[in-house]
């Protein structure tokens, strides 16, 4: 420490006292330079203090500065909503058989907001409420001023949606980025397809997730980031969309409940078109029902997930067997005086058709007796093994979630009564989709197909069910149907339409049947002479008004529609209509 100087030095005063100066400068003197040297120290620890906290500013400064750097480079990090340490936002496309699109991703906004950050709350609230109709003005008040930091208010928006809350110009409503699903169709295929939502959500992606039908069952595939391309259906989207439109037009016509139809490519197992009404838009999939019968949900998918007793187009099944064991041929006569009577039970036919008739004519004409007595020889257990061959006692194996649950109903008791039935399908309720699966089998030669939703380059190399021969006579009984029998309705020039008809009345809860209320069916096939496709048109309790009493049986019905389905969608898939070869149905007898 420097040491203090004297203010008034003794030997300086002695001095200046000699020369007669006054002393008293002295101590002034002294006075003024030790304050000089108290302001220089002062000074200097100042600049000191000064240089040291510049260093610190520039150093924070600068900090921020690189941070804003990068900010402005980078994607901004939002706080999350959902914990997974990763969220996969892409989906790969679903297209038809010929590429065009089914379902595809679109690129949309999240709407959230920052309470703490909103200016005007009841004009946020007010202006939100004008844009979103759901929005109630007075909740969205309430939590714009409660203590919480974070509010989702909207998963996505449409364009002129996202303008019009940036037109609020509220800074705590925020917009973070989405890929949503997007059906471009709208309704068309809505249940083979299904329908999409966000599974895990952040506020700056969100993952989508299949919710039902081809989106549910290859979800993992379809999320998968190394699938480099489409997920191909065999579903053709102009043929699907035109069953779709006559589908629709024949159940206002008929004032039908419902209706679906199945369009199978009988050698490959391809499901060219599945339709199912009432239907729905995916890009809006409505909330599955919690009370009531499911069936009435438009979610429901008649032609998968509806298991009914089918009535008539079963008695090929039964006919075939016959004529496969060799028990009967075509020319062979069955005794159809009725009623049957088993037990307390009484078959009979919708009229009468004579003592007697041959096994072409017990199909053609649709006899629940003779086709009764048939299933009596043949027995209920050789009935159950064929129609187990068929797939027709097991959910079908096609690649939608809710197959997996439309398992058959069965007889508790596979008695003599059950078999006879069942043998005109009664008793015995399967869907649409497995019926179109087994004719496929009656009229492709006699291997077993199982249906697919996914293109195929190859016929199926089934196991055989029944002999080339059988399926062959079964083409000229479903063609003469349609040409002498009770599907007359059907033909369509250039087409060599066959196939069988079914009514059947549908049952009460309670017990018992509904004598107004039936589900009719018809069991078609194109071109007869060399099959290519199997469709099978359904309609629920239709009514054909045009005489003088109401018709509700399938040659009414279903027959029209299916015919106006074929004139219509055959020229689609490439059938040129043509002659029908004279010999085409050229039997092959099978001896007892």
């Amino acid at each position: 420490m420097t040491p203090r100087t004297p203010l008034r030095p003794l030997a300086r005063i002695l001095e200046a006292r000699a020369r007669g100066e006054n002393p008293d400068a002295i101590e002034r003197e002294n006075l003024r330079l030790r304050h000089e040297a108290v302001r220089d120290r002062l000074r200097q620890r100042a600049e000191s203090r000064l240089l040291l906290l510049s260093l610190v500013f520039l150093l924070a400064f600068g900090s921020v500065g690189v941070r804003m750097a990068a900010l402005a480079t980078t994607e901004a990090v939002e706080p999350r909503v959902a914990r997974s340490a990763s969220i996969h936002a892409t989906r790969a496309d679903i297209v038809d058989r010929h590429g065009r699109v089914l379902a595809t991703n679109f690129a949309t906004n999240a709407l959230y907001a920052h309470p703490h950050e909103i200016v005007d709350a009841r004009a946020a609230a007010d202006g939100l409420a004008e844009i979103f109709p759901e929005m109630d003005a007075d909740t969205l008040y309430t939590r714009f001023t409660s203590e919480r930091r974070f509010l989702w208010l909207r998963r996505y928006l449409s364009p002129e949606q996202e303008q019009q809350v940036h037109d609020l110009g509220d800074p705590g409503l925020l917009f973070g980025p989405r890929e949503m699903r997007l059906y471009p169709n709208g309704a068309i295929a809505a249940h083979v397809l299904g329908g999409a939502g966000f599974g895990q959500e952040a506020v700056n992606a969100a993952e989508v997730i299949g919710v039902a039908g081809i989106e549910a069952r290859f979800d993992e595939q379809l999320r998968d980031p190394g699938q480099t391309g489409p997920l191909t259906l065999s579903i053709d989207l102009t043929v699907q969309a035109t069953i779709e439109e006559v589908l629709a037009g024949g159940m206002a016509l008929l004032n039908a409940q419902g209706a679906a139809a199945v369009l199978l490519d009988v050698h490959t197992g391809e499901i060219i078109a599945m339709a199912s009404l009432p239907d729905f838009d995916p890009n809006a999939r409505p909330r599955p029902a919690l009370e009531g019968d499911p069936a009435d949900s438009p979610l429901f998918n008649r032609a998968v997930q509806g298991v009914y007793e089918l009535g008539s187009v079963f008695k090929a099944f039964t006919i075939a067997q016959a004529l496969d064991l060799g028990l009967y041929n075509t020319d062979d006569m069955i005794d159809t005086r009725g009623p049957l009577r088993v037990g307390r039970f009484a078959i009979s036919d919708f009229r009468s058709y004579g003592p007697s008739q041959s096994v072409h004519d017990v199909f053609t004409h649709s006899s629940n007796i003779g086709t009764a007595r048939i299933a009596q020889v043949i027995g209920g257990e050789r009935q159950r093994e064929f129609l187990a061959a068929l797939g027709l006692l097991e959910p079908t194996p096609v690649e939608l979630v809710e197959a997996t649950n439309a398992r058959p109903l069965l007889p508790p008791r596979w008695g003599e009564l059950s078999s006879m039935t069942i043998s005109y399908g009664h008793g015995l309720s399967t869907s649409q989709l497995h019926l179109a699966a087994a004719y496929a089998t009656m009229v492709n030669g006699g291997t077993r197909i199982r249906p697919t939703l996914l293109r195929q380059d190859e016929p199926q190399a089934g196991e055989r069910v029944i002999s080339e021969a059988t399926s062959q006579a079964m083409r000229g009984l479903m063609r003469a149907t349609v040409t002498e029998g009770t599907a007359s309705f059907g033909e369509v020039e250039g087409y060599a339409v066959g196939g069988k008809t079914g009514t059947a009345d549908m049952p009460r809860p309670t017990g018992g049947y509904y004598s107004d209320r039936n589900l009719v069916t018809f069991a078609s096939a194109f071109p007869m002479h060399d099959p290519r496709y199997v469709l099978i048109t359904t309609l629920q309790e239709p009514v054909e008004t045009s005489g003088p009493e109401p018709r509700r049986t399938a040659g009414w019905t279903a027959v029209p529609v299916a015919a106006e389905i074929i004139r219509r969608t055959a020229p689609l898939m490439g059938l040129r209509p043509e002659i029908e070869p004279l010999d085409a149905y050229a039997l092959s007898s099978a001896s007892r």
